[in-house]
C-alpha cells in the first residue's frame, strides 16, 4: 500500500527544524511573533493476549508568528522536537507511532489541535493566538479520535484526494526487519491483527500536556541510524513516491530544533 502525497527529504530538510505552515490567518503584524511553548505527552495503548501494552512520547512544539508578506505566504511556523512512541509487543514485533500522518507531514505538531475545540471569535483579534491560548490551557488526558476534518492548507495539499478518509492518527508502521529500514510497512489502526498476530488490538491513542523533558534516544533501536540521516529508508537521497520507504526518513522518526 503506497499512501501519497508524501513529503520528499528535499522539502522536509528546506524548513529547518520540520517547520509547517499550517494556517493562512490575516492580521499579523509585521514582525515574528513566538507565542508560547509547550510538551504534550503522546500515548499509544494496544490490547494483546499477554495483555495491555503501553509506549509513550513527550514531543516539544514551538509556534511561531510570522509577518504578512504575500497572500499566499505562511503565516505560522511550527517546529517539533522530540521522537515517535514506540510500543515493544515482544515477539510480535514493535510497533512505531511517527511524527507524520498518513497526508499532514506536520501531525506531531497539531496533535493538540485535534483535542482543543476552536475558541470563539473575537472581532480584531488573531484567532489563531487565540487558539494556542486554548490548547496550552486545556489540561487533562484527551483521546485522539480516529477520524477528524484538519485545517485547510492550500501550500501541502494541494492535490485533491477525495478518497482519503480524514484520519486523525499518526502513521502506524512496523519493520519486517528492524535492521533494515527499507523493510519499513503500514499498520492498520483499525486492523493490528493482520500485522502483530490474532488478539493484538489498538485500544486507544491519547495526549496530555505535560512539564516533563523530551523523550530521546530512540536512534539506539536502529544501527543503521547514522548512516542514513541524510536517506530516504529505500536507501536514496530522494523520494521517488512509488514505496513507502521511499518516502520516509529519519525526520518522521525523530526532530530537533
Amino acid at each position: 500500500m503506497i499512501v501519497k502525497p508524501f513529503t520528499t527529504r528535499r522539502s522536509v530538510l528546506a524548513g529547518a527544524g520540520a517547520l509547517a505552515a499550517i494556517a493562512l490567518l490575516p492580521g499579523c503584524g509585521l514582525a515574528s511573533e513566538r507565542l508560547p511553548d509547550y510538551r504534550y505527552r503522546l500515548t499509544v495503548e494496544v490490547d494483546t493476549p499477554e495483555g495491555l501494552r503501553t509506549g509513550s512520547s513527550v514531543i516539544a512544539v514551538r509556534s511561531i508568528l510570522l509577518p504578512k508578506t504575500l497572500p499566499d505566504a505562511p503565516v505560522l511556523r511550527i517546529e517539533v522536537r522530540g521522537e515517535a512512541v514506540t510500543v515493544d509487543l515482544g515477539p510480535r514485533g514493535v510497533l512505531f507511532a511517527l511524527l507524520r500522518g498518513t497526508t499532514r507531514t506536520d501531525w506531531a505538531g497539531g496533535a493538540m489541535e485535534l483535542v482543543t475545540p476552536h475558541p470563539p471569535v473575537v472581532p480584531g483579534a488573531n484567532q489563531f493566538a487565540l487558539w494556542h491560548q486554548a490548547m496550552i490551557a486545556n489540561r487533562g488526558l484527551h483521546v485522539v479520535p480516529r477520524h477528524a476534518p484538519l485545517p485547510p492548507n492550500p501550500r501541502r495539499d494541494s492535490i485533491p484526494r477525495p478518497n482519503d478518509p480524514p484520519n486523525a492518527y499518526p502513521m502506524l508502521v512496523r519493520f519486517g526487519d528492524i535492521a533494515d529500514p527499507a523493510s519499513v510497512a503500514l499498520v492498520d489502526p483499525d486492523d493490528l491483527a493482520a500485522s502483530f498476530g490474532k488478539g493484538v488490538k489498538l485500544r486507544r491513542i491519547t495526549v496530555e500536556l505535560t512539564d516533563d523533558a523530551v523523550t530521546t534516544g530512540i536512534e539506539k533501536r536502529f544501527v543503521w541510524w547514522d548512516s542514513y540521516e541524510n536517506l530516504q529508508f529505500d536507501g536514496h537521497r530522494l523520494n521517488d513516491s512509488t514505496t513507502l520507504s521511499s518516502n520516509l526518513n529519519h525526520l518522521d522518526i525523530s526532530r530537533g530544533y
